[in-house]
């Protein structure tokens, strides 16, 4: 029997978004497979939050196309999970009323699982949202989010206000609820060490426009780093060349020289390099 393969999670063509003179995403084509944990990284002004308002369906594109889960978006608003910048809550509702809400909106609530990280995470059911800590908010804010049992987790800066151990406990939730339930994440954020930590896909964008996409491994495989690239080497910027390593240069000279020799490149460096470059 023959089975269709399941939809990318996200695929754009040609997506641009106009606000008035001012371009916040122009020609962003993408297609992120099912089951990723994406970084979505890109200085403040890249086009982060525009794209991710697109795939949500909250604001709609002045010309190109979207897809989420193979559907236009907003129509499936049952599988898609969002969590925007400021994880927001309702201060003056209990942690258990966030369950209830969550359950009366969402026909596929999860009510064991949304129990079993509320107990995993330690939170007081009877305290108001109000009362938590902006860490707390954040993993309330993704519960909610997780238990409605989507198949595709937007996040949206979730983690920038808050502190190292915060960020820490929040990325470890969100990796343990997308394994639990087979979701595809994608995870905005200017902070390279939580995309580094947690994601195997990555999206850059600068400019309004994507510089690099794909898996994690096979763009490190790509690029190598090269202090005196020959002429005629593929240079995105400085000291990053795409593909093989120039002639004479080996990864011994990487391990006897450190970081400025020839050989691998780390996933920081090939960020800031196609930054740079789409700086320029």
């Amino acid at each position: 029997m023959f089975t269709s393969a399941p939809p990318p999670a996200l695929e754009t063509e040609g997506l641009t978004r106009r606000y008035g003179r001012r371009t916040a995403l122009a020609d962003c084509t993408l297609r992120v497979p099912p089951g990723r944990v994406v970084g979505l990284v890109g200085p403040n002004g890249a086009g982060k939050s525009t794209l991710l308002q697109l795939a949500c369906g909250l604001i709609a594109p002045t010309s190109g196309a979207v897809q989420v889960l193979g559907a236009r978006p907003g129509t499936r608003l049952d599988r898609v999970g969002f969590v925007a910048q400021d994880t927001p809550v309702y201060a003056t509702l209990t942690v258990a009323e966030h369950l209830r809400l969550g359950a009366r909106l969402n026909p596929g609530w999860d009510a064991a699982f949304a129990q079993r990280r509320v107990g995993a995470l330690g939170l007081d059911p009877k305290q108001r949202a109000g009362r938590l800590s902006g860490g707390q908010r954040a993993q309330l804010a993704l519960t909610v989010a997780a238990a409605k049992r989507p198949e595709l987790l937007i996040l949206d800066e979730p983690v920038a206000a808050l502190d190292p151990l915060a960020r820490e406990g929040f990325l470890r939730t969100l990796i343990e609820s997308v394994t639990e339930l087979g979701a595809t994440a994608i995870l905005s954020s200017h902070l390279l060490s939580d995309v580094e930590r947690v994601c195997d896909h990555l999206i850059v964008l600068a400019g309004g426009r994507v510089q690099l996409a794909g898996d994690v491994t096979a763009l490190l495989d790509a690029h190598h780093r090269a202090p005196a690239p020959p002429p005629g080497a593929d240079v995105v910027h400085g000291a990053v060349v795409r593909g093989p390593l120039p002639a004479g240069d080996g990864l011994h000279g990487a391990r006897a020289e450190g970081a400025s020799a020839a050989g691998p490149v780390r996933l920081e460096e090939l960020v800031l390099a196609y930054l740079r470059d789409g700086a320029r």
